[in-house]
């Protein structure tokens, strides 16, 4: 690969990916004056263009450039991450999708404080949302930093600063409606590498599958146990815990939640689902494709060198298989990856600080559509401003652990909270706050004495034994989580049974 080349390439589809989305973002600002229009596009997506806007939020650089490489290095227990991701739609799609959108209006506190109309309960769901926000953004401006470092030959701080910028830009300006945008070109984008790249290598294999899976038998030192688990995962608890915090978390996911708040109606926000699953169904089988043909035509100890994590196996594959034009397009495409998720975070984040803190809590619902804005869009700069210092800071952390956190979190924190609300009748304020303190707390806890930060190698933040065995925790913070929002509710007296008829009545008609 000639890297002056590379770069030439590869610049010049960055720089026509920044324009357009940049005309996007222009056009886009001009449609937003309302607080409705910047956290939700006015609800005014259709079902296809949402599902899409879902499909490229959800697909992030993990999915991406993480997936294939772990694929690559580890086989069948990298396609775990693959099943996670999307059998985890549909928990997305029949527990939470239709009673979030008809009892929500912005965030995920709305739908909450449906039943719940407490101060408290909205400060902790916006403190609960913002955590989530801001673990999963720092990952995903250090895997840009990297990305962009490796590829285009630009300091790592930089790449941060440049992508942080461009996500602040697309959020202030253009909100929601420029933001899913972005998000629908990415996804579009994304599958077309993707394709691309599948048919290329099945090419290889003369379009036998069968060939395919013999020969990824001699690829590894693993022989044929590369096609089977235990190459990567050995602590089957370890792996169930890591396979509970991705299945469950996107339910609890606030980029992800706030999504369904930019269509009109339940019966648009199911449908929108259902072509995201679609799109990101077909785009994790496609991940077997380039794992096994990064495998097969990179190899492991290629794919080691640039990245130690894995993850530069797609852009390699791509340069192995169509050349310098190829990778650059593939790097191209991650970077608008990076971007649209990013702008997707940021907007979310904003919403729970803007909305709930500032609008709710502090002005008690009285403040006008001009203050909402000009707080919407101070947070969005907050938001961004702090995620670019941490990230600054945190290039050597692992980006895995940040995304398994968040997920972790949000399946801990907020989905006990949201199912509790839509199904239990006795479940109260007390509740939905030991509820969702309990499970974020937890979670975070056991991180910090997780081997993902203390580790006797020297490869984690400290040098030393972990105290807490499992490298995600959700197989004890979910439970906590629930359980803690079922203790509190029994503990408390308050008990609301006419609230919960009306939000039961809400959560499947719609009807107000």
């Amino acid at each position: 690969m000639d890297l002056e080349n590379m770069s030439m390439i590869g610049l010049t589809l960055f720089v026509a990916i920044v324009a357009g989305t940049l005309v996007i973002t222009y056009y886009a600002a001009k449609r937003t004056n309302t607080a409705s229009e910047f956290y939700t596009a006015g609800g005014g997506l259709t079902g296809w263009q949402n599902g899409l806007a879902i499909a490229g939020d959800y697909l992030s650089a993990a999915s991406f450039l993480g997936i294939a490489g772990a694929i690559a290095l580890f086989g069948f227990d990298g396609f775990f991450f693959s099943i996670g991701y999307l059998v985890a739609y549909l928990v997305v799609l029949y527990i939470v999708a239709e009673p979030l959108r008809n009892l929500g209006k912005y965030t995920i506190a709305d739908m909450i404080t449906a039943r719940f109309n407490q101060k408290k309960v909205r400060g902790v769901a916006a403190l609960s949302t913002i955590t989530i926000v801001i673990f999963y953004m720092i990952a995903q401006l250090v895997g840009a930093g990297a990305l962009i470092q490796l590829l285009l030959g630009i300091d790592y701080w930089v790449a941060v600063l440049l992508v942080g910028v461009m996500m602040t830009i697309y959020v202030l300006f253009g909100g929601m409606t420029a933001t899913s945008w972005v998000q629908i070109i990415k996804a579009v984008l994304l599958m077309l590498g993707t394709v691309v790249i599948s048919f290329l290598v099945l090419l290889q294999f003369n379009f036998n599958i069968l060939t395919m899976f013999d020969e990824m038998k001699t690829v590894s030192s693993a022989g044929e146990g590369f096609l089977n688990a235990g190459v990567r995962y050995t602590n089957g608890i370890d792996t169930i815990s890591m396979m509970a915090a991705l299945v469950l978390g996107t339910a609890g996911l606030p980029h992800i939640l706030m999504r369904f708040f930019t269509v009109r109606d339940a019966k648009t926000a199911r449908s929108s689902v259902v072509v995201a699953t679609w799109v990101v169904g077909i785009f994790y089988v496609l991940t077997i494709f380039l794992g096994f043909g990064a495998a097969a035509f990179v190899g492991s100890e290629t794919i080691i060198a640039a990245n130690p994590a894995g993850n530069m196996a797609a852009p390699l594959l791509a340069d192995a298989l169509g050349g310098d034009l190829l990778m650059s397009f593939v790097a191209a495409v991650a970077f608008a990856t990076i971007l649209a998720v990013v702008a997707g975070l940021v907007l979310s984040g904003a919403s729970a600080f803007a909305h709930d803190v500032y609008g709710q809590i502090i002005k008690k619902g009285q403040a006008s559509e001009k203050q909402q804005m000009l707080a919407a869009r101070y947070a969005s700069i907050a938001v961004s401003g702090l995620s670019i210092v941490i990230a600054l800071f945190a290039q050597n952390m692992n980006v895995a652990f940040l995304v398994s956190l968040a997920f972790c979190v949000a399946a801990s924190a907020n989905l006990p909270v949201i199912i509790y609300t839509i199904y239990w009748k006795d479940f109260n304020t007390a509740g939905a706050v030991t509820g969702m303190l309990a499970g974020l707390l937890t979670a975070l806890v056991l991180v910090i004495l997780s081997p993902n930060v203390i580790a006797p190698d020297g490869s984690a933040m400290f040098v030393g034994e972990a105290i807490f065995p499992l490298t995600n925790p959700a197989i004890i913070s979910i439970p906590a989580g629930f359980l803690g929002a079922y203790i509190g509710a029994r503990i408390s007296n308050k008990r609301e049974p006419k609230k919960y008829a009306e939000v039961l009545v809400r959560a499947n008609t719609g009807v107000k």
